[in-house]
C-alpha cells in the first residue's frame, strides 16, 4: 500500500475524525450497568465476540463489500436494514453521514450518506486504497472506540486499555481477511447478549452514552 493510501486511511479511522464515535458505547454501557462486564478479562472476552460473533465481522463483511461493488447501493440498504435495535441503527447511520460529509468536503469525492462501514468501504474503493488494510484498521478503530468507552464506565487504566486492545489485534487481522473473501450471504451474527444490551440500553438511566 502506497504511503498517501496508509495515512489517508490512518487519518479516516482516527479518534480525531469527525464522525462522534465517542458518544456511541455499542451496548456496553448496558452491558458494564447490569453486570455482564466487570474487569478487563471480561471486557476482552466481551469486545472479541462483537468482533467475530457480532457487528464486527458483518460490518466487516459490509465493507469489503461495497469496496468491490459498483453499485453499492443495495448493500447501503442492507446494512440499514440489519441493525437489531433502534439505536444500533442510529450508530451505523449518523457515524456514516459524518464520515462522508467530511470525507466529501475534504477529498471531494461523490460519498453519499450511508451506514458507517459501508461508506468507508466506498470511500476507499474511491481513493484506491486496499480493501485489506481498510478492514483490518477500521475493525482496530472499531475495538478502540469500545476499550475507550469502557475507561469511562469502569475502572480500566490506561494501560491495562492498551494490552486489551494490543490483545484484539489478531482477532481485527483474522476477520478482515475471512471477510474480504465472504459475500453477503455469509452475514450472520451469534452475538445475543451483545444485541439485547443495545435494546436495553434505550431505556437505562442515568447513561452517558447514545447507544
Amino acid at each position: 500500500m502506497h504511503t498517501e493510501h496508509l495515512l489517508t486511511l490512518t487519518q479516516w479511522l482516527s479518534p480525531a475524525y469527525p464522525i462522534g464515535a465517542f458518544a456511541w458505547s455499542h451496548g456496553l454501557e448496558r452491558a458494564i450497568q447490569r453486570g455482564d462486564v466487570n474487569d478487563a478479562a471480561e471486557l476482552a472476552d466481551w469486545l472479541d465476540a462483537v468482533l467475530t460473533l457480532g457487528a464486527g465481522r458483518s460490518d466487516a463483511i459490509l465493507l469489503c463489500s461495497a469496496h468491490a461493488a459498483d453499485d453499492v447501493g443495495p448493500i447501503a440498504e442492507l446494512a440499514a436494514a440489519l441493525s437489531p435495535s433502534m439505536e444500533r441503527r442510529m450508530e451505523t447511520m449518523q457515524q456514516g453521514a459524518a464520515f462522508a460529509a467530511t470525507t466529501r468536503a475534504v477529498w471531494g469525492i461523490e460519498l453519499p450518506d450511508m451506514a458507517y462501514p459501508v461508506a468507508v468501504g466506498r470511500a476507499a474503493r474511491l481513493m484506491d486504497i486496499p480493501a485489506l488494510p481498510t478492514a483490518q484498521i477500521w475493525l482496530q478503530a472499531f475495538a478502540s472506540n469500545l476499550v475507550q468507552a469502557a475507561q469511562r464506565l469502569m475502572p480500566l487504566g490506561q494501560t491495562e486499555a492498551q494490552r486489551i486492545l494490543a490483545g484484539l489485534s489478531k482477532t481485527c487481522a483474522t476477520v478482515a481477511a475471512e471477510a474480504i473473501e465472504a459475500e453477503l450471504d455469509d452475514i450472520g451474527t451469534a452475538s445475543f447478549a451483545i444485541d439485547i444490551a443495545s435494546m436495553q440500553h434505550a431505556a437505562q438511566q442515568p447513561r452517558i452514552f447514545r447507544s
